[in-house]
């Protein structure tokens, strides 16, 4: 597969999107309920943007991977490069921790770059030495694995009781590890537990490998309708699998990174990117490809330069709340007017979520006039 496919683009553009918008609130005090994480089990939207980037990332690896491989490049150093490109992810997302206190000795460690960095590299010899059926199973092995550590091991809480299956926050066994191993420097929000720790990196990787095998789906030849309705089957039979597991295993859980979890956002993806395959890519009619390319023009101009965007957006959002110029942060300056404006909290909050989006969009679409495309 070597054209480049606009659904992939609006997909990825989707994304970043979503994660423009829940990030970037006027006031975290208000927020409509969609545009926040749940609470703990459970999900919203919000919970959708994450594991979608993990998918989006498996699905990248499969297609980008296997061209080159198919083009006579060596394997170890396939994987080398892959590994460089998921070390420079790791940096970038501890550059922007840093950012803008400098503070290392409080630095946290784990972070969103920092988890996709991780799965891109595990993730790595599975898709170059692993067909198919074998990377099934590496999945379903990952998930076996977890929820064995998650339900059977006993670990010490931060009181020091041992506790054995326990899901409540901070007492599960990712927390024990990520204490034993990065204490001091995680979310400052919690302190004795990390979303993004080390632990729950086994389901995330497991998260990416779906994405791997939708990429094995895209990439096959079969007629591209079948291909679609493939991605709506596989959604809704991963939805239902991630039902069962939340009912009989343990509860959907983002923070966790759960297995029902990565079933039911696989299966979210599957959904999501199958309708922006089948619009963009698949549909038989050109002259409708072609209207649905104009109409979602602004995620893929999201989607082209989407890790950069990432990037940037919160280096400009922390830099707004930092700097205070007589005492107001940039972000109270720029919010003010909105408040002014007489909405409800909640919606002033939302339209100064949607305006930084619009402005990161005028830097995207910018740089796609330029054909200014930032790879790593």
């Amino acid at each position: 597969m070597n054209a480049r496919l606009n659904s992939l683009d609006a997909f990825r553009g989707f994304t970043i999107a979503a994660m423009l918008l829940v990030n970037n609130p006027g006031d975290w005090g208000h927020l409509y309920g969609p545009l926040a994480h749940a609470k703990w089990h459970g999900w919203t939207f919000t919970d959708w943007i994450f594991p979608f980037f993990v998918f989006i990332s498996g699905i990248s690896m499969t297609i980008s991977l296997g061209r080159r491989a198919a083009l006579g490049d060596a394997k170890p150093a396939l994987l080398v490069q892959t590994l460089r490109r998921g070390a420079t992810i790791i940096v970038i997302g501890l550059v922007l921790n840093l950012i803008p206190n400098f503070n290392f000795a409080e630095l946290r460690i784990p972070g969103v770059l920092q988890r996709l960095g991780l799965c891109t590299m595990l993730a790595a010899p599975f898709v170059l030495w692993l067909n198919w059926r074998q990377q099934l199973i590496a999945l379903l092995a990952l998930l076996g694995v977890y929820s064995f550590l998650l339900l059977a091991v006993p670990v010490p809480d931060v009181n020091g009781n041992l506790l054995t299956g326990s899901l409540n926050a901070g007492e599960d066994t990712g927390a024990w590890l990520d204490r034993l191993l990065l204490n001091g420097h995680l979310w400052k929000q919690a302190k004795t537990w990390d979303p993004e720790g080390l632990l729950s990196t086994i389901p995330a990787v497991a998260s990416q490998l779906a994405g791997v095998l939708a990429g094995h789906w895209l990439a096959s030849k079969r007629e591209p309708a079948a291909k679609s309705m493939g991605f709506m089957v596989a959604g809704l039979a991963c939805l239902w699998v991630g039902q069962v597991l939340d009912a009989w295993l343990m509860p959907i859980n983002k923070s966790l990174w759960t297995p029902p979890y990565v079933f039911a956002m696989a299966g979210w993806a599957c959904l999501v990117f199958g309708t922006c395959y089948w619009l963009l890519d698949a549909q038989p009619s050109a002259a409708m490809r072609d209207r649905v390319s104009r109409w979602a023009k602004p995620l893929l101009v999201f989607g082209m330069n989407a890790l950069f965007l990432f990037a940037v957006s919160g280096l400009i959002a922390k830099l707004m709340a930092f700097f205070k110029p007589g005492g107001l942060s940039l972000k109270a300056w720029a919010y003010q007017p909105i408040q002014a404006l007489g909405l409800a909290p909640v919606n002033a909050s939302l339209l100064y979520a949607l305006c930084f989006v619009a402005v990161m969009y005028g830097i995207a679409h910018f740089m796609w006039s330029k054909k200014w495309f930032v790879k790593v």
